[in-house]
């Protein structure tokens, strides 16, 4: 059975689809689709580290890291990282109490099985973590918010190696 996290969910199983109240449009820096007023989901931890914008900088420095390291950039089949940027950021965005647009799109998150073409060994996983964890610390983030992001980030990390090695 998955970790629960903090919030009742076991890790990569999505809270249950349901728009907000009033959806309005996305504001400049959320996704595309992304319903825009953060404080529709007031009490989150999604909320609570600053919403869209601060998962859109995760993102935006996490792929910088990945984007910098050429080989670790050869798991990731897309030229552009665009794509697989806004996908992480609305899982992450979902999976933390935001918008259930990641789900909208895409369906369930299925983590373990989106990853099984990719040979993720105990290297590829360390490799991940370390842009992560540069992209993390980025935020600044207060140290419970930063201890429990960083948490499920490396618990899923684990979870997500498929290869020996």
């Amino acid at each position: 059975m998955p970790s629960p996290t903090p919030f009742g969910r076991p890790i990569g199983v999505a809270r249950p689809v349901s728009a907000p109240a009033t959806p309005a449009a996305p504001g400049p820096s959320a996704p595309e689709g992304s319903p825009a007023p953060d404080d529709a989901y007031a009490g989150t931890f999604y909320a609570q580290v600053g919403g869209s914008e601060t998962f859109r900088k995760l993102t935006e420095r996490f792929y910088a890291g990945v984007a910098a390291d050429p080989g670790f950039r050869a798991m990731y089949p897309e030229q552009d990282l665009g794509p697989a940027a806004v996908r992480l950021q609305l899982f992450l965005e979902q999976y933390w109490g935001g918008p259930t647009t990641y789900s909208d799109r895409r369906g369930h998150p299925r983590l373990r099985m989106r990853h099984m073409p990719f040979a993720v060994d105990s290297a590829a996983r360390d490799t991940w973590l370390r842009h992560m964890r540069a992209a993390v610390d980025s935020l600044g983030l207060p140290p419970l918010q930063e201890a429990t992001l960083w948490d499920y980030f490396d618990r899923a990390a684990h979870s997500l190696q498929n290869t020996p090695g």
